[in-house]
């Protein structure tokens, strides 16, 4: 079989249930075709473009990784690397050794002084006990920097082949929860120095945003929503359930501040303000308590039900409260899963991001990991600084990390290398004029 119809094979089986729902925003009803999978015209399109696009697949039992890469005026290409003995007697586990490896390597979690921007306060059932992960994970056998090990296996067997400026990868499992843009290469260079680097679930979704209607997606308007009032949120006791966030405040408005936009903060966050805005902008901006399994986040409660103790459809914004409105968001900065209690689940962060892309979301702008909030701050004013300039939200990203991984600060891993932008990629134009 050619590595187009293995790569054709490999994909369809890839994020359908986000296929199914983006297909039911962006195919017209009456149009679905009874195969909706690539075709060779849609390769060719994808092998036309500036960006080298890596899908990735980790091959099982024994443990190795498959890559198809599609770059401009070439053949798709596959090539095929085992993990050496070291790695593969941990069998299905090993690259989730390896990520895990590569967080305490770069000191994730540590000295972190940040709000906890989770839910987990409202599910008790949540566990957040880092030591019994810990425990179900194997122990790395290897003393290389873990960042250099990730590289090896996953970039380094194609990295002759992505002659581009732009990396666009389809993960596959643990590596959705892979620093790529650390990656540590050969020259101890990191990999965010070589290439603009976004994911995106799959093939066959990629190809459903770019062949939506220029008109799909909003050009205009930015929601930016921060530290909604969560006082009246309590348990049967009284007690409140969740804290306010000034942190996120002051990072929504000094975002207000760049964009020329007034943030909904405080009891202006409510469901309902939030839904009627959501449908209307081109950027989507949230800093609230939110939760990654799934994608709920915690706004101010609707006034009118204040008699009484709040229920959760008060207040809590679900994925199935998202797409009633139609999302037409280019993008969707996710700044609501800074937890610093935890661990970071297989599906956690892209659950929520996927969740915003399945509701209408063009691209999604997640962290893996918590950081500092001042780090965030500082990552988020160098983002907008450059968005705002008109330059894209990869390209604004690549230099919002490049700004904080020169800083004398924040030159560490672990403050600039969390951020993901998931999906399309996507300008504004900004009326930032006095």
């Amino acid at each position: 079989m050619s590595p187009q119809k293995t790569l054709f094979a490999a994909d369809e089986g890839r994020a359908q249930a986000l296929t199914d729902l983006m297909e039911s925003h962006y195919v017209p009803e009456g149009h679905l075709s009874g195969s909706r999978g690539l075709e060779a015209t849609d390769i060719k399109m994808m092998t036309s473009s500036v960006s080298s696009t890596v899908f990735l697949a980790i091959r099982l039992p024994k443990v190795g990784m498959s890559a198809w890469v599609l770059s401009k005026g070439k053949p798709v290409c596959h090539r095929k690397k085992e993990l050496d003995d070291r790695h593969a007697k941990d069998g299905a586990r090993a690259f989730h050794s390896l990520i895990q490896s590569a967080y305490e390597n770069t000191g994730v979690r540590s000295d972190v002084k940040c709000e906890d921007r989770s839910l987990d306060a409202l599910w008790e059932n949540v566990s957040t006990d880092e030591s019994s992960v810990k425990k179900r994970l194997p122990p790395l056998l290897s003393k290389e920097n873990p960042l250099a090990t990730l590289y090896n296996y996953v970039i380094g067997p194609i990295a002759d082949l992505a002659q581009a400026d732009e990396l666009v990868i389809v993960a596959d499992g643990p590596l959705w929860l892979a620093p790529f843009h650390a990656f540590l290469d050969p020259d101890s260079k990191y990999l965010c120095e070589s290439y603009r680097i976004r994911l995106i679930p799959s093939l066959t979704s990629l190809k459903m945003i770019s062949d939506s209607l220029p008109k799909y997606h909003s050009r205009s308007g930015a929601l930016l929503v921060g530290d909604p009032c969560v006082a009246d949120i309590t348990n049967d006791e009284g007690k409140r359930r969740l804290e306010q966030l000034p942190f996120a405040r002051k990072e929504v408005e000094m975002i207000g501040q760049i964009l020329k936009v007034t943030p909904l903060t405080g009891k202006k966050a409510t469901k309902d303000m939030v839904l009627k805005e959501l449908s209307s902008v081109a950027l989507v901006h949230i800093a609230a308590h939110g939760r990654m399994e799934t994608g709920e986040i915690a706004l101010s409660p609707n006034p009118r039900r204040l008699s009484r103790a709040p229920l959760e459809e008060d207040y809590l914004l679900t994925m199935a409260d998202v797409m009633r409105v139609e999302l037409r968001a280019r993008l969707v900065v996710l700044s609501c899963c800074h937890s610093g209690q935890g661990d970071i689940k297989a599906e956690g962060v892209v659950g929520i991001a996927r969740a915003f892309m399945g509701a209408g979301a063009r691209s999604v702008l997640v962290s893996l990991w918590a950081i500092d909030d001042e780090a965030t701050l500082e990552f988020m004013r160098s983002f907008y600084h450059h968005l705002v300039k008109g330059r894209s939200a990869c390209e604004s990203l690549n230099q919002a990390m490049k700004s904080l991984r020169e800083s004398d600060k924040y030159s560490d891993v672990k403050y600039w290398a969390p951020f993901v932008l998931i999906g399309d990629d996507a300008t504004f134009s900004f009326d930032v004029n006095e």
